[in-house]
């Protein structure tokens, strides 16, 4: 398989390409490039050995943690190696405090038995000194009224607040690519209908503020009381699979989570500690307090935060452009550095941050003379609400403030004009199956171009819808074209995304490899270009 896509692309040259959006003045594809590309990215690929120095050495990735900080200096020091020129990091912020943890260990007695809890902390819960015993309790809190016979009988005690999730076996495969039939739904795909919608909803509404006001009014409490910690069963996995983030704070209805984290890391020496345990354990746990069978925990959890700098930090590196008239212009690759801690954020994601390195190593050593200049960006704090992508945006293209391009004015800087493309990798380990065009329907034609030469890997589909939830969000925000690609989802949602299950093992290596040379097709094409791509 490594040695048939040169082969193929050669076939390609005799195809005829339909045309293109007639905004694109300059729409062929360079296919002696796209060869040199594919042979360098499938024959002497470094995607793997990025992978593996940025979870097995330098994993997990925090944001504004010590792994985060050596991870940065690695890339630092890869792109200079790579020969790339302005590497730099760009700071923003500040975001807050760090958090690491140094040691973690949970086991569980009762008086018929032991056994080890697996479990996780959750990011920026505070630590002890020393292990700490007591018994566990299940509060059942029906109304905040039910919350006074548990005062002054809680602070030696772990609490559990859940019932535990109903088992069923797992019928569906764990681990798989887009269909057919789902790619043809993307590829479809047209301007959505907008709907009005008549009336407020019923009670639905009043009965989440009512639920969020009691889940306020709870953590208030515990906050007050001080248990050894609140115990769960994070939100996600069986099997061992713990999806663990962030510790949560009192929460006031209609706080955002971003602010309530902000809030969050300025006070957490003021919040309880809290753990995620697999939901076997806690359901065995529960069963047993149900029985009323004492469960006696010793827990020695440390941690330990930093202060020293608040900020955070994105690593930047560029091929600089050669055009005299379009060397000022810039053409975006990035994808998201930082992860959670439950494991080493193989997939999510130095899997996108090792593809988007792979791309600039590919065109470096292949002795690319873009027209206008490459920069890659390598993004801190996007699992905590997009923060280094969003102040990287707002310090060098447009500030929308805090509406975020949503609402209000926007500041426009002077590069805004030079920008053409940001292309992002973000959804695990799964090849490219195509593209999102986020309602720019002025690309359709060149993006299928682009693709035609990997219709024997499946990576065809454009599609006119828009995805969220990461680092090109903010580009299209303010009205610059950023596009995250479509990639088979492997076993993201079901297994790695935010879980202990995130480790290299999980990365497919003959995915990585192809993702990155299409995306770096994508890129030098945008640079080659003799116009930017048509904005929306």
């Amino acid at each position: 398989m490594k040695r048939t896509l040169p082969l193929l692309i050669s076939l390609f040259l005799f195809i005829q390409i339909p045309a293109i959006s007639q905004s694109v003045s300059n729409p062929s594809v360079d296919m002696d490039m796209v060869e040199k590309i594919a042979e360098e990215g499938l024959e002497r690929s470094g995607v793997m050995n990025f992978a593996s120095w940025l979870t097995d050495v330098y994993g997990p990735r925090l944001t504004n943690s010590p792994q985060m900080a050596n991870a940065l200096n690695y890339t630092k020091e890869q792109f200079e190696e790579m020969g790339l020129e302005n590497v730099h990091f760009h700071k923003w912020g500040p975001f807050g405090k760090g958090w690491e943890l140094t040691r973690f260990a949970m086991h569980a007695t009762t008086p018929y038995s032991y056994f080890p809890i697996t479990a996780y902390p959750k990011a920026w819960t505070p630590g002890y000194d020393e292990p700490v015993r007591g018994e566990v309790i299940f509060m059942q809190i029906e109304s905040a009224e039910d919350l006074e016979q548990y005062r002054g009988e809680i602070s030696d005690k772990f609490v559990m607040l859940d019932l535990p999730q109903e088992p069923e076996p797992q019928w569906n495969a764990i681990a798989s690519r887009l269909s057919d039939e789902r790619l043809l739904d993307l590829a479809n795909a047209s301007a959505p209908v907008t709907m009005q919608q008549s009336g407020t909803g019923g009670g639905g509404s009043s009965a989440a503020a009512e639920r969020a006001q009691l889940q306020y009014e709870i953590l208030t409490f515990l906050q007050e009381e001080k248990p050894l910690a609140l115990l769960d069963y994070g939100y996600r996995g069986w099997y061992g699979q713990i999806a663990v983030t962030a510790a949560v704070m009192p929460r006031e209805p209609g706080t955002s989570w971003a602010n309530a984290l902000r809030a969050h890391q300025a006070n957490a020496d003021e919040i309880i500690a809290q753990v995620s345990l697999k939901r076997e354990h806690y359901g065995r746990i529960f069963r047993m307090l149900e029985k009323d069978v004492p469960v006696e925990i010793e827990m020695d959890l440390r941690v330990q935060f930093q202060e020293d700098d608040l900020y955070g930090y994105n690593s930047i590196a560029e091929i600089p452009g050669t055009d005299p008239d379009l060397k000022d212009e810039v053409v975006m690759l990035g994808a998201h550095l930082d992860s959670w801690h439950g494991a080493t954020g193989a997939a999510d994601n130095a899997s996108g941050s090792a593809v988007m390195m792979e791309v600039m190593r590919i065109l470096k050593t292949i002795g690319v003379e873009p027209r206008r200049t490459i920069r890659i960006a390598l993004w801190d704090g996007e699992e905590q609400g997009l923060h280094g992508s969003r102040h990287y945006v707002a310090d060098h293209f447009a500030d929308a403030g805090a509406g975020f391009g949503a609402a209000g004015e926007v500041d426009y800087k002077p590069d805004y004009d030079n920008f053409s493309a940001y292309y992002n990798i973000d959804n695990g380990t799964g090849q490219i199956r195509g593209i999102y065009l986020q309602e720019n329907e002025n690309v359709r034609y060149l993006f299928r171009e682009w693709l035609q030469p990997f219709e024997d890997w499946g990576a065809t589909t454009v599609t006119y819808r828009n995805t969220g939830s990461t680092d090109h969000i903010p580009f299209d925000r303010v009205g610059l074209p950023g596009f995250q690609f479509i990639q088979d989802p492997i076993e993201y949602f079901t297994m790695t995304h935010h879980s202990n299950m995130d480790y290299y093992e999980r990365l497919v290596e003959q995915d990585l490899k192809r993702t990155a040379v299409i995306v770096a097709t994508f890129v030098y094409h945008t640079a080659m270009l003799d116009e930017k791509l048509p904005r929306k």
